[in-house]
């Protein structure tokens, strides 16, 4: 679980970023067979409760354990049949590139290996420092660099840059190799003016001990003066960085933008490292094979499309909204759904869930009836608040500058009122997605100000309990079990009878 953050987010901060412009979001309508028409004011049907289910193209098994549970329950029944609509949220396109073709499970960007894979065992210096001249002294005493593996490489050796123009070197310097978010070296070299090393091509180096580190490795290069006589650098617009025909993913930190938290000075480079790239003939079957599989899963999209076409016509409760169905675009997919339903739909209030997650219909509908919740600008969830951000991983923020997020719901479910969807709708080209869709709603609504109705009952992990309003991260099996237990007996964690 990610760690609470110790400093709160500025309201006044997080009221300007909101504005951000991101890319704009793409329009929802086209002649395509998954498109969704926009319903005329007569015809709009209308519901006390709009319920939005987030979920990917390929949970098909997940969309009908809910069929057969919850939205069944609702279909059938004789009120609620009518005070509910449910519709599934899914994007329109799937991503046209493999997962083995993939930067990162997460996104939609292609592996983009431009060079040829030299050979085995072959070492690659990331920079060369020949010309004396691009080398600057400075009084800098940290600076880090930032790398992303995109295919597994074995790093060699180690580098720092001499003092200045002359080849010695002056100072005693640190080099190490973390993992980031982690505060001990996976390697490190040590220079000073009796221990220099080798130099290769401008740069002393010192082999390390070597580790495979493996596709998805994000870490840091760190090098740090020990003493009184600032590291000589280089900025990177100086020289040109090799990444091995595209294996690492090098990211130098530069003045004006996020401030990574491996950053430590000044933006450059001190030194460099070598690496070889790790099972290379591997890596040129991969290439050689790429477009065969562009072309398999080119045939698999397009079945994937005709059996959604199909599911949508058998069953009239999804919505295609006009992204490509990745996580990183759950954002868009979840503004452009706003959009969608403000010109579809006639409703009070809007709640959002995910396709793995159980809810108690019975018991949401109780409290709207009981609670006295107003209908105007509200927002009814479990809201974390002063949430750290996350910059590595599946939840990596790299466009939020502060440490922390505004309070934002779980995404096991929420509820808002109209007029906020209305305002998200109306918003909806404005507002920059972020790394995820409980982060960005909770970003955008710290602009609006709405009354937040704090409820423990939509749970933010995968437990169960008896007056629980929803759960999530459950398959479709667990979904099934969860709602007999709750016709059954009441109780969806089990009952005495089946203990």
């Amino acid at each position: 679980m990610r760690r609470l953050a110790l400093i709160l987010l500025p309201c006044a901060v997080a009221v300007l970023l909101h504005l951000w412009s991101a890319h704009r979001p793409p329009s929802s309508s086209s002649a395509d067979p998954l498109d969704n028409d926009t319903l005329s004011d007569e015809a709009l049907p209308s519901y006390e409760v709009l319920v939005g289910v987030l979920s990917a193209r390929h949970h098909h098994e997940l969309r009908q354990a809910i069929r057969e549970t919850w939205l069944g329950y609702l279909r059938d029944h004789p009120h609620f049949q009518h005070r509910v609509g449910v519709k599934f949220i899914v994007g329109k396109h799937g991503c046209p590139i493999p997962e083995e073709d993939r930067e990162d499970p997460y996104s939609c960007s292609i592996l983009n290996f431009t060079e040829p894979v030299t050979g085995k065992d072959a070492e690659v210096e990331i920079v060369t420092a020949a010309d004396p001249s691009v080398l600057i002294t400075s009084d800098v005493s940290a600076i880090a660099l930032d790398f992303k593996v995109l295919h597994p490489v074995v790093i060699t050796r180690l580098g720092v840059f001499p003092s200045g123009t002359r080849p010695e070197l002056q100072s005693n310097v640190t080099v190490k190799l973390l993992q980031l978010d982690q505060e001990e070296a996976v390697v490190t070299a040590r220079f000073s003016a009796i221990s220099t090393g080798t130099m290769v091509n401008g740069v002393w180096y010192k082999p390390v001990e070597q580790f495979i580190l493996p596709k998805g490795f994000e870490g840091t290069l760190v090098w740090e003066s020990l003493d009184s006589i600032g590291l000589t650098t280089v900025n990177t617009s100086s020289v040109q960085l090799n990444d091995g025909g595209g294996v690492l993913k090098i990211s130098s930190i530069a003045e004006g933008i996020l401030p990574h938290r491996s950053a430590l000075g000044f933006p450059g480079l001190a030194g460099g490292f070598t690496f070889t790239i790790y099972d290379a003939e591997g890596l040129s079957g991969l290439l050689r094979g790429r477009p065969a599989r562009m072309e398999h899963h080119a045939s698999r999209l397009r079945q994937e499309d005709r059996a959604l076409q199909r599911e949508s016509l058998r069953h009239g409760d999804m919505v295609f909204v006009d992204v490509v169905d990745t996580y990183r675009n759950v954002p868009s997919k979840l503004l452009q759904f706003y959009k969608w339903s403000v010109g579809n739909a006639d409703f009070n209030l809007l709640l959002k869930t995910d396709d793995d997650c159980y809810i108690d219909v019975d018991s949401v509908l109780m409290k709207i009836d009981h609670k006295g919740l107003k209908l105007s600008n509200f927002w009814w969830g479990n809201f974390r608040q002063s949430w750290a951000v996350d910059r590595i991983g599946k939840w990596q923020e790299l466009e939020y500058a502060s440490p922390a997020y505004p309070a934002f719901a779980c995404g096991s479910g929420y509820v808002v009122s109209r007029d906020l969807v209305q305002w998200l709708a109306s918003n909806a080209e404005k507002l920059k997605a972020y790394q995820g869709e409980d982060v960005s709603m909770g970003i955008w609504m710290a602009a609006v100000g709405p009354q937040k109705y704090q409820d423990p009952g939509w749970l933010c992990e995968k437990e169960c309990y008896v007056d629980m309003l929803s759960s999530p991260q459950h398959t479709a099996e667990e979904l099934h079990i969860l709602w007999d237990r709750k016709r059954a007996c009441g109780d969806p964690c089990g009952c005495p009878w089946s203990q």
